[in-house]
Order: C-alpha cells, then sequence, then structure tokens
C-alpha cells in the first residue's frame, strides 16, 4: 500500500549504517513508525523531512503485513528555521513533540491533535515563546487525549482556565500576581499529571524559564492536587 499523508517529524533515531527510523504524526493515520533508507549518505536525498519537526507531506509504502513504513518522497511545508536558531523554541519544539509521542498511541488519527502541534509550532516560529506556552500546549493536549479537566481545579479562576485552552498561545503573557500564582497552579496540574500517567519522565521535561517564586510553589500545589486531581481519568 502506497498513501500520501501531512505530517510533523515526532523523533527520529539512526538505524543500521546509513538509514533513520522515525515516528511521525500524520494527519490522517495518527501516528506512524517509518524508515528512511540511506538517509544518512552523503547523496541521501529526503534528509531534511527525517529532522525533527519538520513539515511536509509524505509519501509512505507499507508492505502487506508490515509493521513499519517507508518513506519513498515527499514534499517539505516547512522546517521552521527560526526555532533551530533559538535553543528556547528549539527545546519547546521538541517537547510538543515528545508529548505527543508519548500520549498518543500508534496508528490512532487525530486532527485535533495534528492541528494543535502544527498551530502550536506555527506560533513557536513566528510569536515570542513566553512561560506559558509549555502548561497551556499540556492542557490543551490532555484536553484532545481525553484527559482533560471539565472544571478548573486549586481555585484557578475560569477565565484563565479557558485562557489557557482557547487563546493564543504567544498572547498568553502575564504580569498579574493573581495570574502568575494561577499559571503555576496549571504548571502544577500539568506536572501532577505527566507523572501519574507517564512511566519514565519525559527527556524534555525542563522548567521553561520560571523563577524561584514560581518553583517553589510546586510543593504546596502538589500537596493540594492529591485531593484535587482523583477525577483525572479520561473523559471518554
Amino acid at each position: 500500500m502506497v498513501f500520501t499523508d501531512d505530517a510533523i517529524v515526532l523523533f527520529r533515531q539512526p538505524f543500521r549504517e546509513a538509514d533513520r527510523v522515525v515516528s511521525l504524526y500524520t494527519r490522517e493515520h495518527g501516528r506512524v513508525n517509518v524508515r528512511f533508507p540511506s538517509v544518512c549518505k552523503p547523496l541521501g536525498k529526503l534528509k531534511a523531512l527525517s529532522e525533527p519537526f519538520s513539515c511536509g507531506a509524505y509519501r509512505i509504502y507499507v508492505r502487506r503485513g508490515g509493521v513499519m513504513g517507508t518513506v519513498t518522497g515527499g514534499k517539505i511545508r516547512s522546517v521552521f528555521p527560526h526555532i533551530r536558531t533559538d535553543l528556547k523554541r528549539q527545546t519547546l519544539a521538541l517537547h510538543f513533540c515528545e508529548l505527543i509521542l508519548r500520549l498518543t498511541p500508534a496508528h490512532q488519527p487525530s486532527e485535533e491533535k495534528f492541528e494543535l502541534l502544527l498551530k502550536s509550532l506555527t506560533e513557536l516560529e513566528y510569536g515570542e515563546p513566553n512561560t506559558a506556552f509549555a502548561a497551556a500546549f499540556t492542557l490543551r493536549l490532555m484536553r484532545a487525549a481525553g484527559f482533560g479537566l471539565e472544571k478548573p481545579v486549586l481555585q484557578i479562576t475560569p477565565k484563565f482556565w479557558r485562557r489557557m485552552h482557547e487563546d493564543e498561545l504567544s498572547s498568553l503573557r502575564f504580569e498579574d500576581p493573581q495570574d502568575l500564582l494561577s499559571l503555576s497552579k496549571c504548571n502544577s496540574v500539568c506536572r501532577r499529571f505527566l507523572s501519574l500517567y507517564l512511566t519514565y519522565p519525559l527527556h524534555t521535561a525542563q522548567s521553561f524559564a520560571l523563577d524561584e517564586e514560581t518553583l517553589s510553589f510546586y510543593t504546596q500545589a502538589d500537596e493540594a492536587l492529591q485531593e484535587a486531581l482523583p477525577d483525572l481519568v479520561p473523559a471518554h
């Protein structure tokens, strides 16, 4: 079977002498693992299509009964060059991709997740990253994956909760002390969820420019979350 689908590279690793194995998140087929044959040779083709968070149209061949496809061609839509020249943006982009990789079963398509990742990378490319990027993306991915909380917890206001789920990521800039406290609580919700759900920690789990006051709040917030999150189970 041969098919063409829009996809974003979540992860890649070397395979054999000159091949790469890549995890793609596709629009119509969900997360799939594919092989790029001979891509690491000096004259290897399609190398740009196998780089992390590259976006393009991929032509994939899957042998009958096979579990891994082979990329035979493609067309780049964007490699997000601005992200690649900035360490903070690159770290966030890799974090988004790892979250999708870890929270998405193979071969289960979700256009909502694909659009969330594509839109977030686009905003990261053209906007200014801020301290709410990681938490807002995680909360939205939790909702898309069926783990979203219907109501805010830890006395986060409904307005703030709605902004974290719906506003443009690049517009989530907070200076009011109450908003900063709410952002700390959202970060704690995300951390608590990931520690409960994932069997091993994220490689890209970092404190994204959080100040010391925010980090010290985690201890208090996590204690409250012990009681506040008993309903953190799939919504469907």
